[in-house]
């Protein structure tokens, strides 16, 4: 069994944050993760509530972030923009990218901007995931009641609309899908 040295001094708890680490923090934070105003903030306060503050007044995390807002470092539109193009690609539908929006913190406005583009790529994502999850047409199970609610529910937790569901569960073939 390993025991601490005796001889070895303790280590000593990292200091609290000052208003240019933080900044430091927030800096590295960005410029590794594409991340929303609301992320950045909550990653902020999260690192403060673990290591404390060492100024009087409250630290700036809400100024910090408008800043790098402000320098174009961080861009809720074009996180929701390459949010949204993924999940469509993944399969993902409407209901689905929506709470994906909201837990990032994007605000109404920006995710109402992105539904044309949502609604436009609804069918090609619904084939997608009915592909790549083997369901429906694509599907090799055999197609008895059971099998399919099991694929209704896949289809629904993925966020597609019933009727669309319907008509991709309700074709035959995989040469009958349309892209």
């Amino acid at each position: 069994m390993l025991r601490p040295d005796a001889n070895r001094p303790a280590r000593n708890a990292p200091s609290p944050y000052d208003g240019a680490a933080l900044e430091r923090i927030a800096l590295d934070y960005v410029g590794r993760y594409a991340t929303t105003k609301a992320k950045l903030s909550a990653y902020l306060r999260r690192k403060l509530r673990e290591r404390g503050w060492s100024g009087e007044r409250e630290p700036p995390v809400d100024a910090l972030a408008d800043r790098l807002v402000g320098f174009g470092y961080v861009d809720d539109g074009a996180f929701a923009a390459a949010r949204t193009e993924s999940l469509l690609r993944r399969g993902y539908g409407a209901r689905r990218i929506a709470a994906s929006l909201r837990g990032a913190g994007i605000e109404n406005d920006v995710a109402d901007a992105l539904r044309p583009r949502i609604a436009d790529g609804a069918e090609a994502a619904a084939w997608a995931f009915a592909r790549r999850r083997r369901l429906g047409p694509f599907s090799t199970r055999v197609q008895d009641m059971a099998e399919k609610r099991r694929q209704v529910a896949a289809m629904l937790r993925a966020g597609h609309d019933i009727e669309v569901i319907r008509r991709i569960l309700g074709t035959a073939c995989p040469e009958e899908a349309v892209d």
